[in-house]
């Protein structure tokens, strides 16, 4: 059978990231800091309102790109948040997950060839995604001595007549960086200059502390070429309902329609109706667990300076990237010994790319209690371990 199977995806390695936590899954008495969903539950009145959609009989297909009232609160909720304007009518579409969204962009964007440019460390679907659409994933390696911003000496670096597209994910997972509004201005006539494409992932944009988030597409000139990608599991503790969507010109959101509409028909109805109310009354929910992963964020920081692990201070998103060289172990011996010693789950750097090595991911979407107990047994482990 396997003769059969398609070469294109058999090439593909299964994320490291499943692996691991399949594993951690069996051992006892483990805290989790690496699956990257929140800790909180669904707020109850958005679970109310898939509730009651269920209730009146609301289960069947909703038209291709989403509910109307949906898109609707989609595009009032992105001029609330960041002044850019979007058509609900041809402009926006609701997608089974964030993740669907990015897949949908770059299959409607890709001929074979095309080069994509994406950033490492960085979310560990791209560079798969890339290559299931034909595309040539084109990666730029993030330092920590430039807080793992894209700098556009970098940019114009990686371009070559083939580049179409550039993927930036800002906040970004895994190091919790973000790029503020002079750091994209100055990419801007990079990509201009080369005709770029931008797909913009922005599914952590309500979660920044002490900076406020800007989005790419609002700069000028951007709006046109910029495909921006949201979603609801990070700002409302969603994960489970699957429900993403993408923003962007009309002619492009046609294109991933028409792919949406052959692959998955429509996204789950009941999530779409939650998600109405989410939109439209799940402000104070977002402040909420805003605050309190602020809260988790500066605890853990202080913690990792304290334990003499270096760690630049993240701003976005619920992760921290430290460095972890120092101990001569590769980032997944690393992550494997703390897990099989200390019982805490890490996930390796080099999950997210070649140049995560040397590093971990921690969440910090746990409860204090937890964050507290994991520092504990961090703390003896890299006693055992530091010379």
């Amino acid at each position: 059978m396997r003769e059969k199977l398609s070469q294109k995806v058999m090439n593909l390695k299964s994320s490291g990231i499943r692996a691991f936590f399949d594993m951690a899954n069996e051992i006892p008495d483990v805290i989790s800091l690496g699956v990257g969903e929140p800790d909180f539950d669904t707020p109850w009145h958005i679970r109310e309102a898939g509730i009651q959609a269920l209730q009146s009989g609301k289960t069947f297909y909703t038209s291709n790109a989403g509910l109307q009232e949906l898109r609707a609160a989609i595009s009032s909720y992105t001029k609330r948040k960041t002044g850019l304007t979007y058509n609900p009518e041809n402009q926006i579409i609701v997608t089974v997950g964030g993740s669907e969204a990015i897949d949908l962009a770059l299959r409607a964007l890709l001929n074979a060839g095309d080069e994509v440019i994406y950033l490492e460390p960085g979310f560990v679907s791209y560079y798969p995604c890339i290559k299931l659409a034909d595309g040539v994933p084109v990666p730029i390696r993030l330092t920590e001595e430039n807080r793992f911003r894209l700098k556009p000496e970098q940019l114009e670096a990686a371009v070559t007549p083939k580049s179409k597209v550039l993927i930036l994910s800002y906040p970004n997972n895994p190091t919790g960086a973000v790029m503020e509004k002079e750091d994209l201005e100055a990419l801007l006539p990079v990509i201009q200059k080369h005709d770029l494409i931008v797909i913009s992932d922005e599914i952590y944009g309500e979660l920044t502390y002490g900076v406020k988030h800007c989005s790419i597409a609002g700069l000028p000139g951007m709006g046109e070429r910029t495909v921006i990608i949201n979603g609801f599991s990070k700002s409302f503790a969603m994960t489970g309902w699957r429900l993403g969507y993408a923003l962007g010109n009309h002619e492009m959101i046609e294109q991933m329609v028409k792919i949406h509409q052959f692959a998955v028909m429509c996204a789950p109805t009941i999530s779409q109706y939650a998600a109405i109310e989410a939109m439209e009354q799940g402000d104070g929910d977002i402040e909420a667990m805003r605050e309190s992963y602020d809260q988790r964020r500066k605890f853990l920081y202080h913690e990792l300076q304290r334990l003499g692990l270096p760690c630049f201070e993240p701003q976005g998103a619920f992760y921290m990237f430290p460095n972890i060289r120092e101990f001569g172990l590769s980032s997944g011996e690393f992550a494997l010994k703390l897990l099989k010693e200390e019982k805490v789950a890490v996930v390796p750097g080099d999950s997210f790319g070649e140049c995560g090595e040397g590093f971990v991911r921690i969440s910090y979407a746990a409860s204090l209690q937890n964050l507290k107990e994991a520092v504990n047994r961090i703390s003896r482990f890299l006693s055992r371990y530091r010379t």
